[in-house]
């Protein structure tokens, strides 16, 4: 096609005006990426807070039987899943949204609640797609400063709700801070906002809190609460893309007037039906990665890198060099996720693997810290 003169048109610019500041997502550099870069043949990717153990044979098997079937559109309404889920969390069907991940039902809340003149509140160190789904659907960003401990402030969130907010999003366990908040300092923040307000309470890393804390779903009143998982996580299917919300079927009935038609695909239906009858499969993965959890959070802690306790599947690691550890570390196969996006200059998370791959991080990591500190 002949190259467009600006001068030609004038939607091209209007365009770019529209969406001046506004990025995409950055997902964590993938594995292809680094190997062309470093001319390596093998590196081990820890940015992406992946299942690094992948998913469930029962998943698996379904997905290759669902395959004789590639030529049909999915059903566009998950029915089956969407009643799996319902029972598994004792709702009705109505009450459950599916997406194409539940990075999609995150922007479909924003953008169906939030608009011009709107504000969405959310932490400053929250995950970075409520402040993208916020620009995009044209709204007002309010981000709160956090706590001292990288953690939401919550005190702070419900003094910034205000007339004009209408959504407030909420990471708990927080990606990338992993962060935790109790049942009962959410339901005291709950209590103080107005009824009408929506509240999204993003809980992709549940299953490795599950033990600790009561499931927010049978404990949190708030009519306007959504809460949101994934399949993406514990269950090793980011690949597939499915996550799904639970909130007051009123609610969602007007959120599903802007999901597009077949937005999860038959693989991803089939795999989380499948991977949700796999849950003592899928606990067993969740207590290895915990363990190695806490195995890399005492090493950390040993070279005097810790960024803090987390309760998700990634570690924090704070170093005054964060960025030429990141590189270095680049160089030996080993790929981490840099936080400067949000502000976390210093800080790197890096993503639970197996045992395996969590030994070449620390032995990487043992040589990359005696280089940068000389």
């Amino acid at each position: 096609m002949a190259e467009i003169e600006q001068t030609e048109v004038d939607w091209l610019g209007r365009a770019v005006a529209q969406t001046q500041g506004l990025y995409p997502y950055i997902p964590g550099k993938p594995v292809e990426q680094l190997l062309r870069e470093k001319g390596l043949s093998y590196a081990v990717k820890l940015a992406s807070n992946e299942n690094a153990y992948g998913p469930s044979p029962k998943a698996m098997l379904a997905m290759q039987q669902a395959v004789s079937e590639v030529h049909r559109y999915p059903d566009g309404d998950c029915t089956e899943l969407k009643s799996a889920l319902a029972a598994r969390h004792d709702v009705q069907a109505n009450q459950v949204l599916i997406g194409n991940g539940s990075n999609e039902v995150l922007e479909l809340l924003i953008r169906c609640f939030a608009g011009a003149g709107d504000e969405v509140v959310y932490s400053q160190c929250g995950f970075i797609v409520y402040a993208l789904a916020t620009q995009a659907a044209g709204a007002i960003q309010a981000a709160v400063p956090d706590t001292a401990d990288l953690g939401h402030d919550l005190q702070a969130m419900a003094a910034a709700v205000n007339a004009k907010t209408k959504v407030v999003c909420i990471a708990n366990p927080n990606n990338p801070t992993g962060t935790l908040l109790s049942n009962d300092a959410l339901q005291a923040f709950l209590d103080v906002l107005p009824r009408q307000t929506v509240v999204i309470l993003d809980e992709a890393y549940d299953e490795f809190v599950a033990d600790i804390k009561a499931d927010s779903l049978q404990t949190l009143k708030h009519p306007g609460l959504v809460v949101s998982r994934t399949f993406s996580k514990a269950y090793g299917l980011a690949g597939c893309r499915v996550g799904y919300a639970i909130a007051d079927a009123r609610l969602l009935a007007v959120v599903n007037r802007f999901r597009e038609p077949f937005n999860v695909n038959n693989f991803a239906q089939v795999a989380a039906l499948a991977a949700l009858d796999d849950g003592d499969w899928v606990m067993d993965k969740v207590a290895k990665v915990k363990a190695e959890r806490a195995r890399l959070e005492i090493a950390f802690d040993d070279l005097g890198v810790l960024g803090g306790k987390s309760y998700a599947n990634f570690v924090l690691l704070k170093h005054a060099k964060a960025g030429g550890i990141l590189n270095k570390l680049e160089d030996k196969g080993i790929i981490p996720r840099p936080l400067a996006g949000y502000g976390l200059n210093d800080y790197l998370r890096i993503s639970v693997g197996t045992a395996e791959e969590n030994d070449k991080l620390l032995n990487g990591l043992n040589a990359v810290l005696k280089q940068v500190e000389v």
